[in-house]
């Protein structure tokens, strides 16, 4: 176990590692996010929050 912290502890060994690891996890999140036509719906839907107060605002001022 030493052995392969002491590896991973030369900056020869751990950049480009750590450059996989990161770039795996950048194509898994665009893959997350560009995949399933439900979650596409459920984030589109989100575009609308920023009007809801104005809305309920607007409703409360009308029943006034």
């Amino acid at each position: 176990m030493t052995e392969l912290l002491a590896w991973l502890g030369q900056p020869e060994h751990s950049k480009p590692l750590a450059l996989v690891i990161f770039f795996l996890i950048f194509v898994g999140i665009l893959v997350y996010v560009f995949t399933g036509k439900g979650r596409k719906q459920r984030l589109e839907s989100y575009k609308y929050i920023p009007f809801a107060d104005d809305e309920r605002e607007q409703k409360e001022t009308d029943n006034e």
